[in-house]
C-alpha cells in the first residue's frame, strides 16, 4: 500500500517510502509527535488516542476486512446459566490482548458501565473474586473461542466478524456456543496523518485512497491492506460514533492498569 501511494506522489517530491512498526500505542504516539511517521492505519480506540495525545488527524474511514463497522459480542456455551452481563460476576471472561478494541477496550467499557468490576486473573484457571468479573488474555480469537468451548473460561468477547469467521470460531465449536450480549456498532478503522503534514501531500493521499477501489491496479493492494474494500470521508454519523467511543474512553480513564 505504501509503495502504491508513493508512486502516485512522485510529482510531489516523494522519492521513497518505508514502513515503520511500533511496539505499542505509546511508541506510535512518540513517532507521531517526533514526525517519524506520516501516515497510520488503526482501529477506533487507538485512532482517538493518537488524535488526542499526538495531534494526529483522522482523515478517512477504512472499510477494513470489507466492512465499515463491527460490534463486540459476548458469548458462552449453550448450556451455561449466563444470560446477562450481570451473570458474569464471579466468572472468568476470555479476552484477546490489551490492545484490542472489540476484545478488550469495549468489553471493559461495558462492564464498568454495568457497574461490574473487572479483575485481571494470574491465569485463566485462577478463581475470580465472587463479586468481580475475572478476565484473562487468550492472545487470539481462536484461543478465546477454544477457552470458552472447553470450559476454561465461562464466557468470551470479540467482534461479530470473528464470530462469523470459521478460522476464529470453528463451526464445530460454534454449534455449542451462543451470544448473550451484543454491543452497539462502531467504525471498523481509520487512516490518520501526523500533525503538520504538508497540505498538498495530505490532499493527494486522501484522493489516492478515495479512488483506490475504482483503480484496477489497486485490487491486490487493497486486499493485502487488511482486505480493505474502500475508504470514505468522515461524515456526521461517523463523527457521532467517534464521540460515543470518546465517552467510553473517558469511562475507562484511570480504571485500567
Amino acid at each position: 500500500m505504501v509503495d502504491y501511494v508513493g508512486k502516485k506522489m512522485r510529482d510531489l517530491g516523494i522519492t521513497h517510502t518505508r514502513v515503520l512498526m511500533a511496539r505499542n500505542n505509546a511508541q506510535m504516539i512518540r513517532y507521531l509527535r517526533e514526525g517519524k511517521v506520516d501516515w497510520v492505519t488503526e482501529t477506533v480506540f487507538s485512532s482517538l488516542a493518537f488524535r488526542d495525545q499526538a495531534g494526529a488527524e483522522i482523515i478517512l474511514r477504512k472499510w477494513k476486512k470489507g466492512v465499515p463497522g463491527y460490534h463486540t459480542v459476548f458469548f458462552t456455551r449453550k448450556e451455561s446459566d449466563i444470560h446477562t452481563l450481570k451473570d458474569l460476576q464471579g466468572r472468568r471472561l476470555a479476552l484477546e490482548d490489551p490492545g484490542s478494541t472489540t476484545a478488550f477496550f469495549v468489553p471493559m467499557t461495558i462492564l464498568f458501565r454495568e457497574g461490574l468490576q473487572p479483575e485481571k486473573l494470574k491465569t485463566i484457571r485462577s478463581t475470580p473474586s465472587p463479586d468481580k468479573v475475572g478476565y484473562g488474555f487468550a492472545g487470539g480469537e481462536i484461543n478465546i473461542a477454544t477457552w470458552v468451548y472447553k470450559g476454561l473460561a465461562d464466557a468470551g468477547a470479540y467482534n461479530d466478524l470473528d464470530w462469523n469467521t470459521p478460522d476464529h470460531t470453528p463451526p464445530s465449536f460454534k454449534k455449542d456456543l451462543r451470544i448473550f450480549y451484543q454491543a452497539e456498532k462502531m467504525p471498523r478503522g481509520f487512516e490518520l496523518v501526523r500533525p503538520g503534514m504538508d497540505p498538498g501531500i495530505k490532499a493527494r493521499l486522501k484522493k489516492i485512497l478515495l479512488e483506490a477501489d475504482s483503480d484496477p491496479d489497486a485490487g491486490d493492494v487493497l486486499f493485502s491492506y487488511q482486505r480493505t474494500a474502500q475508504f470514505d470521508e468522515i461524515d456526521d454519523e461517523t463523527n457521532v460514533a467517534l464521540e460515543v467511543v470518546r465517552q467510553q474512553m473517558d469511562i475507562l480513564a484511570g480504571k485500567l492498569h
